[in-house]
């Protein structure tokens, strides 16, 4: 267990994925400024109850590690940061200090070696390729379609499904049952 700044916020991030976000509350500031000049992770999480902005938010227990591989003084005047997702964790014991930052203490869930996609998802794969060649800006990191746990974070990244489906799917420990679930949304109702 060790103790980490949580970002709630209204998505979710998945390991292998990047976010990109806007700094602009001083909590936060200070928050990448500690991350960079200790080369630190950060937790991100869907919010539970609350909001992005103002007094602390609620988030749900399950979330993702997070490093911050870039960084840029925005034309706004704002902070811009790229983090990517590490792994997946569980927060406990929560504390928010003076300036209303969330702090808790997590626990680092293990994430399965790269699993080959068996046929029966393949059209996921093929689901996940297209969509990302149509986006206007590929993907930074190589893409990986061939790993069960890369494509079903990503799918579950883009694809617009409800924000508490996603949280659901960062909580399923088993990436072949995370495929599953996703193919099951994706069917259309009877």
């Amino acid at each position: 267990m060790t103790r980490i700044a949580l970002f709630p916020l209204n998505t979710v991030v998945f390991p292998g994925g990047e976010i990109e976000l806007r700094i602009f509350e001083p909590r936060y500031l200070r928050m990448v400024s500690d991350c960079l000049s200790r080369s630190e992770p950060f937790g991100l999480c869907l919010i539970r109850k609350g909001s992005e902005v103002g007094a602390a938010a609620q988030p749900f227990r399950v979330g993702t590690l997070a490093r911050i591989v870039d960084w840029e003084q925005r034309r706004d005047g704002l902070l811009g940061i790229t983090a990517r997702g590490e792994c997946r964790f569980i927060a406990s014991k929560p504390e928010i200090n003076a300036m209303q930052l969330l702090t808790a203490e997590v626990e680092l869930l293990d994430e399965p070696p790269p699993i080959a996609i068996p046929e029966q998802f393949a059209p996921l794969r093929e689901l996940l390729r297209r969509i990302l060649e149509q986006l206007p800006a590929p993907p930074k990191s190589e893409p990986q379609y061939d790993d069960a746990c890369w494509v079903g974070g990503r799918l579950a990244e883009i694809l617009p499904l409800p924000l508490r489906d996603k949280q659901r799917l960062l909580e399923i420990d088993d990436p072949l049952e995370r495929l599953l679930r996703l193919q099951q949304l994706l069917q259309p109702e009877p």
